[in-house]
């Protein structure tokens, strides 16, 4: 049976931290997609796009073409080269946007700063638009239109973890969201609010945030500052989600990825934590592999593009 969420003794306590197992829930939601393709008879597509050769995103653009192929999907990688021209990638976007083989389109960001990145989004078919980030999905959020809406992957992938954690009935929990980006605070927030959590959106420029995140049953941090959240800012038995991916480096020139969460300070007091990395990070690209499922359910039931 998969362990979904694993507990660790800490070295200087007694109690047993919980730990949130990302990599083992985003196994199981991959395994649910795989079954459901085979099920359904459904073969969904998915178009990654890749402009330039940075290092990073290349790992990424492999994980989620390697995952769709898992999946069972379609799976199209285009790498383009870092001089593509803004014309070019949107005409790219349009010949997707007409491909009746593929359901779902996304463009790795960062982009070159000759390319517009709002710009590139808004050209993606909202049906298609698997990131999440049209305003037509936006709008869909917001207003609660959750049926109609591709919901950005890593919020998606954090309300997952914390129902696992919590259960589906979320309603009338604290949750404080830490940062306020369009990619993860922002419609983290919105989703905990159509769980009927009562949502507090902390940002830069938000006096005391640790009093507020003291108040809270839930914590996502998503705001890119290694080791902000500290144990005096965690109400005891508080479910914490840790969005931060942070490199940082020691003494001796290594580097290691943290969160924005001190987990070991954090870890003993929490009544669930996610950690860095395993966390969040899996889930990311499981829930992209369950949106671009629902994009090719939806296009099957209602074709028109």
């Amino acid at each position: 049976m998969t362990t979904l969420a694993s507990p660790e003794q800490p070295a200087d306590a007694g109690a047993e931290i919980t730990v949130i197992d990302g990599k083992a829930i985003a196994e199981a939601v991959v395994a649910q997609v795989r079954d459901a393709v085979v099920r359904e008879g459904l073969q969904p597509g998915l178009a990654v796009i890749l402009v330039g050769a940075d290092a990073a995103s290349q790992v990424y653009v492999r994980n989620k073409s390697r995952r769709a192929k898992e999946c069972g999907f379609v799976s199209r990688q285009y790498d383009l080269p870092a001089d593509t021209s803004e014309t070019q990638l949107l005409e790219l976007i349009a010949e997707l946007n007409g491909d009746l083989e593929i359901h779902g389109i996304l463009v790795q960001l960062p982009l070159p700063p000759q390319i517009h990145a709002a710009k590139v989004i808004q050209a993606i078919h909202p049906r298609k638009d698997v990131d999440g980030f049209h305003y037509v999905n936006v709008g869909h959020l917001t207003t609660g239109a959750l049926e109609d809406a591709l919901v950005p992957c890593t919020p998606l992938g954090a309300l997952h973890l914390i129902q696992r954690v919590l259960g589906d009935n979320l309603s009338g929990k604290h949750a404080v969201v830490i940062g306020r980006s369009n990619i993860v605070g922002k419609p983290m927030a919105s989703l905990l609010l159509q769980h009927d959590c009562t949502v507090t959106l902390v940002h830069s420029r938000t006096p005391s945030p640790e009093v507020l995140c003291r108040q809270a049953d839930i914590v996502v941090a998503a705001v890119g500052v290694p080791g902000l959240v500290k144990a005096d800012w965690i109400k005891p038995g508080a479910v914490v989600i840790d969005v931060g991916i942070n490199r940082v480096e020691a003494a001796d020139g290594s580097s290691r990825l943290v969160g924005d969460v001190d987990y070991a300070a954090v870890a003993p007091i929490a009544g669930a934590i996610t950690p860095v990395p395993g966390g969040v990070g899996p889930m990311t690209i499981a829930m992209l592999m369950q949106n671009t499922l629902d994009a090719a359910r939806r296009l099957q039931l209602a074709p028109g593009i």
